[in-house]
């Protein structure tokens, strides 16, 4: 009597990627590179979902993200709106002053050239 072959074992499958461990790279890119952070939180919701868990750090790095992008946005606008007047402040003194360097009365040194 021969004794039969064991049945072979099934191959394995790597688990799908909960999205735990890029939910948690993705809240600590917010905080760096709110687009990045954005980026790789959706990911990694999207990644939780279809495994079926739940992934606290990835919400959180979106809300971060979108939080600092409208931060950033807003301080652009800021720095171009005050930075013409800024630059232009500058251009009109140099206009009076003309070329070379000058010593303004508060102290200041004002190079046109």
């Amino acid at each position: 009597m021969t004794d039969a072959a064991p049945a072979p074992m099934p191959p394995m499958t790597p688990a799908a990627p909960d999205g735990k461990t890029l939910g948690i790279v993705a809240l600590i890119a917010a905080f760096l590179f709110a687009l990045l952070g954005l980026i790789l939180g959706l990911v990694a919701r999207g990644q939780s979902k279809r495994a079926g868990v739940s992934n606290t750090p990835a919400k959180a790095a979106i809300v971060l993200s979108i939080i600092f992008l409208v931060i950033q946005v807003i301080a652009i606008i800021v720095v171009i709106a005050t930075g013409g007047a800024l630059f232009g402040g500058l251009a009109s003194q140099c206009a009076q002053y003309g070329p070379g360097v000058h010593e303004l009365p508060n102290g200041v040194t004002l190079t046109c050239g």
